[in-house]
């Protein structure tokens, strides 16, 4: 296996991507992963999703498979890739911890717009200002495939409650000054990716191609967050009490690489 340091994520996340996320909210970042280990990490996606159950609830946009590391090696390889880990921490600027991660599939010529939204109300955490996902495309993703869009700045709107994924009106309904705003689209090779704060609008296009689209969400909370008791489909088994932290047996923190490099896998 490779090593990755805390040196060569410099290279890779330069203080120029540190400074778009933190000022936007959003950053893609290229080539973070080789092309053909995010295309074989999509047939181990494909293959997952093919023999666990879609807790989307919306099967028209996507289909969402979460929690893949727990129960699929190869998955898990990309989940807790210290790269991620890493590459997440010096964005956000704070040590972190897993959230969850998920397989999102969009159909081949059948799947709707995934409208804008933020992912940071529907999640059942206190004290968590730095919340962060990765994007990473498993296949070529252009607009006709179901890449993103993203309103910059939008991530400092943190006091919007849940919107409707399917409603295209949702989010503006909330905050109308959004709608305004522009919007920047960022299609992604294989093996690009995107990182966004919990609390940036984003939306996907519908996917008119003949291939599914493939993408790969990892997603990180700060590491002192606590449970606020909200219902989740992630915490809703743990029995976890309101005001309690997350353990770190099921949400384990980002691990810091001391004087050397980390193994894949141990991040």
């Amino acid at each position: 296996m490779s090593t990755h340091t805390l040196d060569e994520i410099d290279t890779i996340v330069t203080g120029d991507h540190v400074e778009a996320y933190r000022r936007d909210g959003f950053v893609r970042v290229r080539g973070l992963f080789e092309r053909r280990d995010a295309l074989a990490w999509g047939q181990a996606a494909l293959a997952y999703a093919r023999s666990h159950r879609d807790v989307s609830g919306v099967a028209s946009i996507f289909s969402q498979h979460v929690n893949a590391w727990r129960d699929d090696e190869a998955v898990a390889a990309l989940t807790r890739n210290p790269r991620v880990g890493l590459a997440a921490e010096r964005l956000a600027g704070a040590p972190l911890r897993l959230w969850h991660d998920q397989v999102l599939i969009k159909a081949p010529r059948k799947s709707a717009a995934t409208e804008f939204h933020q992912d940071q109300p529907y999640w059942p955490h206190a004290d968590s200002p730095n919340p962060i996902s990765m994007w990473i495309a498993l296949v070529d993703v252009p607009v006709e495939r179901g890449c993103m869009t993203f309103i910059p700045g939008s991530h400092r709107r943190t006091d919007l409650p849940r919107q409707v994924l399917s409603d295209a009106e949702s989010l503006f309904s909330y905050c109308e000054d959004l709608r305004w705003e522009p919007r920047v689209t960022l299609p992604l090779r294989a093996g690009d990716c995107t990182f966004h704060h919990g609390r940036c609008a984003h939306m996907a296009t519908p996917n008119q191609t003949d291939e599914p689209r493939v993408a790969h969400v990892v997603i990180f909370m700060d590491a002192t967050t606590v449970y606020t008791g909200a219902p989740h489909i992630v915490t809703d088994p743990l029995g976890l009490k309101p005001g309690a932290g997350f353990p770190d047996t099921v949400f384990p923190p980002v691990q810091p690489v001391a004087a050397g490099a980390a193994k894949e896998g141990e991040a």
